[in-house]
C-alpha cells in the first residue's frame, strides 16, 4: 500500500524537520529596508480560481504569443501577455490539476479524474480526451506528434496528438511514503525525460518508452519512511545538454541529457526548485536560502540567507537579476552576480509558490489567492541622469 502526503508543505517540513533534529520550522525573517536599485512597475493584473486549498502547480505557460492558465474549476483561458486580456476561455467541466503543457499549437491538462485532455490552442476547442491510471499533478509535455502525460501512479504514457491513441507506457514503483505532487516530464529530440519519488531520474526512449539509462540523483536517508522521503517533484531544467535537477531532502545534480551520467551534485534540499543558465545554477533550499553554483562543478559561488524562511518559490532569471516570491505575497529581484537584494513589490497578501514565469524580461507571478500579475523592472539610476 502506498501513502502519499497531503498535508501542507510547511507542515511536512516541520515534521521532518522534529525527526531529523533540524529545526526547519523557524519564523520567518522579517523584511529589512535597503538602498533599491530597480523599480517595479505592474503592468497588469488578473483574478482566476483561488488555488489556496488545492495546492496544486496549474501554471501559466508562454506559446506563440499567447498566455494560457488553467484553473482548478476546470477553465482555460489565453490571454494577451501585454494587456490580459483575455482572448478566449473555456470549460473543461473536469477539476484540473496538471498543466498546461502547450507546444504545436496544442494545449495538454491533466485531472484530478484521472482523464488527459488536449485542446486547440487558436479557441479552445477539445480534440480528445482519455482515461490515464490515475491523477495528474505535473504538466503534460507535446512534442512532435506525442502527448506525455506523468501520473501519481509512477506511470508515463506517451499518446498521439491527432487521435490520443496510447503508444507506449513506463510504470515505475512509488515508495509507501511521498509528496502530493510529481514533476513534469520533458521532451528533448528523441527522449523522454522524467523523475521520480525515490530520487530517480530516468531517459526514455520517445518512440518506444524503453529506458535509455537510469540516474540516482538522491538515495533516502533516515531511520524512519517520513525521513526517507526523497522526491523529484520540481521541474527540471536542461541547458545545452545537461540536466539540472534537484530532490526535496537529497540533492541538486547536474545530469548529461545523452548519458544520464552524474557530472557533480550536492547535498542541497530542495522542495521549490532551480533555474539555470550555461554558466550558474540557482536554487532555493529546504530553508529558504538561495543558492548560486557554478554550473561546470556545483562549487557554491553565494548564499542568499535574508530571506530565511519566508517558503520562497523557485527562483526565475530574468535579464541578469533573479526573482522570486514568498508566503507572504512579495516578489523580490537579487543580483545574479553576489545575490544582493535589488527591489521587491508586494502583489497581494497571499502565498507564491510557483516559479515565476519570464518572457521578454516580463515577469508573470500567479498568487494562490489566483491573481496573476505582470511585473516589470526599471534601473532608478538610469532613470535619474
Amino acid at each position: 500500500m502506498r501513502y502519499t502526503i497531503f498535508w501542507p508543505l510547511p507542515l511536512l517540513l516541520a515534521g521532518c524537520s522534529a525527526l531529523s533534529g533540524k529545526d526547519n520550522a523557524d519564523p520567518p525573517s522579517e523584511l529589512v529596508e535597503f538602498q533599491p536599485e530597480l523599480r517595479i512597475e505592474t503592468l497588469w493584473d488578473e483574478g482566476f480560481d483561488d488555488a489556496d486549498e488545492t495546492l496544486l502547480k496549474l501554471k501559466p505557460v508562454y506559446s506563440n504569443g499567447m498566455l494560457y492558465i488553467a484553473e482548478p474549476s476546470g477553465e482555460v483561458s489565453s490571454l494577451d501577455p501585454e494587456t490580459g486580456e483575455r482572448h478566449w476561455s473555456v470549460d473543461t467541466d473536469s477539476p484540473l490539476s496538471g498543466g498546461p503543457g502547450v507546444a504545436d499549437g496544442l494545449i495538454a491538462l491533466g485531472t484530478l479524474e484521472a482523464e488527459l485532455i488536449l485542446l486547440d490552442g487558436e479557441d479552445g476547442g477539445e480534440r480528445w480526451r482519455q482515461r490515464v491510471s490515475s491523477d495528474v499533478l505535473s504538466s503534460p509535455a507535446v512534442n512532435d506528434g506525442n502527448v506525455v502525460c506523468r501520473t501519481t501512479d509512477g506511470g508515463v504514457t506517451a499518446y498521439t496528438t491527432d487521435s490520443g491513441e496510447k503508444r507506449w507506457v513506463y510504470d515505475r514503483t512509488v515508495p509507501v511514503l511521498t509528496l502530493r505532487g510529481d514533476s513534469s516530464p520533458l521532451v528533448s529530440e528523441s527522449q523522454v525525460l522524467a523523475g521520480f519519488a525515490g530520487g530517480k531520474f530516468v531517459g526514455l526512449s520517445l518512440d518506444s518508452g524503453l529506458v535509455n539509462w537510469e540516474a540516482t540523483i538522491s538515495t533516502p536517508k533516515g531511520r524512519t519512511e517520513l525521513e526517507r522521503v526523497v522526491d523529484i517533484d520540481a521541474d527540471p531544467v536542461l541547458v545545452e545538454g545537461t540536466l539540472y535537477v534537484s530532490a526535496y531532502q537529497g540533492d541538486v545534480a547536474a545530469v548529461s541529457e545523452s548519458s544520464g551520467v552524474v557530472l557533480w551534485r550536492r547535498d542541497i534540499s530542495s522542495h521549490a526548485g532551480l533555474d539555470a543558465s550555461w554558466r550558474q545554477v540557482f536554487i532555493t533550499d529546504a530553508e529558504d536560502h538561495i543558492w548560486s553554483l557554478d554550473a561546470t562543478n556545483g562549487a557554491t559561488l553565494w548564499q542568499q540567507k535574508k530571506l530565511h524562511a519566508r517558503k520562497l518559490s523557485a527562483p526565475a532569471m530574468v535579464g541578469d537579476t533573479l526573482v522570486v516570491g514568498d508566503f507572504d505575497g512579495y516578489v523580490h529581484w537579487l543580483s545574479q552576480e553576489d545575490g544582493r537584494q535589488l527591489a521587491r513589490i508586494r502583489v497581494g497578501g497571499d502565498a507564491i509558490r510557483l516559479k515565476p514565469l519570464v518572457i521578454d524580461e516580463i515577469v508573470y507571478v500567479l498568487d494562490e489567492g489566483g491573481t496573476l500579475s505582470a511585473l516589470r523592472a526599471h534601473p532608478i539610476e538610469a532613470e535619474n541622469r
